[in-house]
């Protein structure tokens, strides 16, 4: 045995014990004529007191990061440390035994404030992961998806996992495909998710399925996103609507959060945006809700103008309230980040109206008094407000809307604190134009359309609303889900709005296809994002902090050394040939 105790439960009320501890060593003080260690573990530290001549020229060739094993008596500390929980005791040494070397030069501090790159960070995993606040966040994940995995339970789901090995699928990315040896030219795919899999088993008579599931998808990193794999909570019901999956997920994240921060959570009903109206307002479809700023539409107000630059376009403005006390550089670093490459826009127009609401800057010569008396009725415009206007073509005065909403936020401070606020965006369109001008499904393609069979009939494509649906906290997307496609003729003529046949529909989907042919229940459900729910209640922008193996910002992971060349032999098992 090795330790009778771990470093972070010795007590006042041990004083006397022989203890043995066990751990890695944080720091060494050598201080003449005593020598202190501050050893650590996973539960916490312990000062050890190092008094024998022997042991203490034997700890001053320690390394920091050795791991070690001791053997002493607990007593009480002189100068009490109130920071640590066994700050009133310390342990006097009588024998070290070193367990695991470490080298004399490690590549960075574990414990400092220090900036390290994260490549360095992430070759060095194992220790890196050492880092209490990064440990932390791993061992909070632990709790967190116990927590999730019993609420789940207690709502009356079964955990069923599903295939890695599948086939691919259009879930809107592209897939990781593995080749196999015993299927010569043919592969399977890493699910994107279990989509497929678990409308099976609601088929198969199973009520109520979840799973923290993991899912593969080759996409682009972001600070917000795992490249490669990451995991969800994923559910299915069967005989459910939209409402009965609204219910779950308010049952489940809002408690979750709320265990595990001391922010305040918003319980109960979660709002419902439609997906238009999110667009309107917020100019984004995962709107952070804690950013009072709201984007109005302005442009009937400017269909006579004399302003060149607003004939013709789509006007969106954004209100400031006590927004006119900003100075000139702060609106021309506004109209600077408004011409950069991720916004796009050609120039962001402003004025602002003084306490006497008197009219000055940017394009104030172009508002007529009778435009200034709308804007102070119509769209709440007050004495001491800026405004902003964006000027575009539909779609694309939206999005630069959205984002300069954002910055604003950032910039002036205005996002509500230690909160989490959460709301369903609902009504997403079915189908959505291609770049090539072709009608393709927006969301999930397995989704339920609105008005079924006959509103895919009837209605144009692009007006046809779907039964899909996400959940969005501080503006993350935390979950997607729907209301599935359970009807072969209803799925057979959805697809082919897309450009499907129904014979692309039985070979791509063969196995839901002849399922749904032996009486399928109605089924929803939906799939929370295990890794971004995690990285919003420890409060990291960076999602990379809250997965143990992450991989870096270009889809590689730095510590195994993957993706790796392989052999010529193991090419020629799976009937590969490369041609680079």
């Amino acid at each position: 045995m090795y330790r009778t105790n771990t470093c972070g439960e010795l007590t006042i009320k041990n004083i006397g014990e022989t203890v043995e501890l066990a751990g890695w060593i944080q720091k060494i003080r050598d201080l003449g004529g005593m020598v202190f260690i501050d050893l650590r573990d996973e539960f916490g530290i312990t000062q050890i007191l190092i008094n024998d001549e022997n042991l203490q020229k034997q700890a001053k060739e320690l390394k920091h990061e050795t791991c070690i094993h001791i053997k002493g008596k607990v007593v009480e500390r002189s100068n009490k440390n109130d920071k640590i929980k066994t700050g009133e005791i310390e342990v006097e040494a009588e024998k070290i035994e070193v367990l695991g070397k470490c080298k004399n030069l490690l590549p960075f501090e574990i414990n400092s404030n220090q900036e390290v790159r994260e490549d360095l960070r992430l070759e060095y995993r194992f220790l890196d992961l050492r880092n209490q606040k990064l440990h932390n966040n791993i061992l909070l994940r632990s709790k967190i998806i116990k927590t999730i995995r019993d609420k789940m339970d207690e709502l009356g789901f079964t955990e069923i996992q599903t295939p890695i090995l599948a086939n691919s699928s259009p879930e809107g990315a592209r897939d990781y495909l593995v080749p196999s040896r015993l299927n010569p030219g043919e592969f399977y795919a890493l699910p994107q998710a279990p989509q497929q899999f678990k409308q099976l088993l609601m088929v198969a008579g199973f009520n109520k399925y979840y799973q923290i599931a993991p899912c593969f998808r080759d996409e682009d990193p972001r600070a917000d996103r795992a490249p490669g794999e990451f995991y969800q909570l994923d559910f299915e019901m069967s005989f459910a609507t939209q409402e009965d999956v609204f219910n779950v997920i308010e049952q489940v994240v809002p408690y979750t959060f709320e265990k595990y921060t001391n922010w305040k959570v918003e319980k109960g009903k979660i709002i419902r945006i439609p997906y238009k109206e999110a667009m309107e307002k917020y100019g984004i479809d995962k709107p952070d809700l804690r950013n009072p700023l709201i984007i109005q539409d302005a442009t009937n107000l400017f269909k006579d103008t004399n302003f060149n630059a607003f004939k013709g376009k789509t006007i969106k403005i954004i209100v400031v309230e006590n927004g006119a006390k900003q100075g000139r550089k702060f609106f021309d670093k506004m109209e600077e980040f408004s011409k950069t490459d991720e916004v796009g826009a050609k120039g962001l127009a402003w004025i602002k109206l003084d306490e006497n609401s008197e009219l000055s800057g940017g394009i104030a010569k172009f508002i007529t008094p009778e435009m200034k008396q709308t804007l102070e009725k119509e769209y709440n415009v007050k004495p001491n407000s800026s405004i902003f206007f964006i000027a575009d073509e539909f779609e694309k005065a939206q999005k630069i809307a959205g984002l300069v909403r954002i910055e604003l936020g950032k910039r002036l401070d205005l996002i509500e604190k230690n909160i989490y606020k959460f709301c369903f965006i609902v009504d997403f369109p079915m189908y959505e134009l291609s770049d090539e001008g072709t009608i393709d499904f927006s969301h999930n393609p397995f989704s339920m359309p609105q008005g079924g069979l006959e509103a895919l009939k009837n209605k144009n494509p692009l007006d046809v609303l779907a039964y899909q649906y996400d959940l969005v906290c501080n503006g993350y997307e935390m979950a997607s889900g729907a209301v599935r496609n359970h009807d072969p003729e209803i799925m057979i003529k959805a697809f082919e709005i897309a450009g499907y046949t129904e014979k692309d529909v039985k070979e791509k989907f063969g196995a839901l296809y002849n399922a749904f042919q032996y009486g399928t229940p109605p089924h929803a459900g939906a799939a929370p994002g295990l890794d971004r729910m995690i990285m919003l209640i420890v409060d990291s922008q960076n999602i990379r902090e809250v997965i143990a193996f992450p991989k870096n910002k270009k889809a590689r992971d730095v510590l195994m050394g993957a993706p790796s060349k392989v052999s010529k032999e193991q090419l020629k098992d799976v009937h590969i040939k490369l041609d680079l």
